[in-house]
């Protein structure tokens, strides 16, 4: 008779320890590569504003360049990681519910591509024996609006991969935003939800494992990804399948006749309002304002010079530039690697 495979000892009700807190960061990369965490999730759904699907897969299969790093997402990732203690200890005194530090990174016990890393584990003293997820935030007050009106995509997507993950039917999400007021939702479990996830990720993963890219998408974020991916090879040639080329640039040629033919519409209407507004700065219709035309924007700083030359030069200062064509000059090498690529199709070849 043959036995069954004994099923491993699972920390969470679907969920073992793969690896423990505390590793090293790239140990820990290694780890995150294994699968898919829940910072990755919103990313790979293309919902994510600064990584798309293309660059998590690239990091999946060990293939993503060095990128530049904008330094005010590391300085947010670091208060992050430093205030997230606090907010921890805050929500657990104005909630009343306990709290354990995370085991480490959780694979799913049938998917162990399925990873997670949680801030926080959830006890409710009514309920001991119903453990569930707490997940931590520290966002802009900018965002104050939309973390009020519940947990917006991102962080909701990656709450609800833990909650696949791990097996647990809740999850709270603690936001600090402004850093001064803390926002606090409680998120149950959506089966639909948590099934479509595995199975739309589950397709990416399936990607990761055949090392086959998945499509080019829209995002800002594959193009910015695009932008800096590819070491440039001056004047370098690549001979393109005309069946896969030729009808992408007639449905650029399109979409930028379309997008003309918009921007014209638009600046008619425009052009109608404000003659409707005349000297009015604010418009109004049945009592409220309908829209307004205040004499607030751009300064014509041009203008201003030849109609106010001596005026122009007594508010005239010199401020630090960098002289780029001297830098061109001297160090064409380093000029020619912090230039943008741009995308330009030859007039010639629209809408061929």
């Amino acid at each position: 008779m043959t036995l069954a495979p004994e099923r491993p000892t699972t920390a969470t009700p679907t969920a073992v320890v793969v690896s423990p807190p505390g590793l090293g960061r790239e140990q820990w990369l290694d780890v995150r590569r294994a699968g898919v965490g829940g910072s990755d999730v919103a990313a790979v759904l293309g919902m994510d504003r600064y990584r798309g699907p293309l660059e998590v897969y690239l990091d999946k299969v060990g293939e993503l360049p060095s990128l530049p790093r904008d330094p005010a997402l590391d300085e947010a990732a670091f208060w992050g990681t430093t205030l997230e203690p606090i907010v921890a200890e805050v929500f657990a005194q104005r909630t009343g519910l306990h709290l354990a530090d995370g085991p480490g990174t959780l694979a799913h016990v049938d998917r162990p591509w399925m990873l997670a890393n949680l801030d926080r584990v959830v006890i409710d003293p009514a309920e001991p024996g119903v453990p569930g997820v707490l997940e931590i935030k520290t966002r802009s007050a900018f965002q104050l609006d939309e973390w009020a009106e519940g947990v917006p995509d991102g962080p909701a997507l990656q709450t609800h991969w833990y909650l696949a993950v791990t097996g647990y039917r809740v999850a709270h999400v603690a936001a600090l935003v402004g850093g001064n007021r803390l926002v606090v939702h409680r998120v149950e479990r959506d089966e639909h939800l948590v099934e479509h996830l595995v199975a739309l990720v589950g397709e990416f993963w399936q990607h990761v494992l055949d090392r086959t890219p998945p499509p080019v998408d829209g995002s800002a974020a594959t193009a910015e990804l695009l932008a800096h991916l590819y070491d440039v090879q001056p004047d370098a040639v690549t001979l393109a399948d005309p069946d896969e080329v030729l009808p992408l640039l007639d449905q650029l040629a399109e979409l930028k006749q379309r997008e003309q033919q918009l921007a014209d519409d638009r600046r008619a209407i425009e052009n109608q309002l404000k003659a409707i507004a005349g000297e009015a700065e604010v418009v109004q219709c049945r009592g409220e304002t309908a829209y307004t035309w205040r004499q607030n924007g751009t300064f014509a700083a041009k203008r201003f010079a030849a109609a106010h030359p001596e005026l122009a030069a007594r508010y005239t200062h010199l401020v630090p530039a960098l002289d780029a064509k001297s830098l061109a000059a001297d160090r064409p090498d380093l000029y020619r690697a912090h230039r943008a690529r741009r995308l330009l199709v030859p007039t010639a070849k629209k809408g061929k």
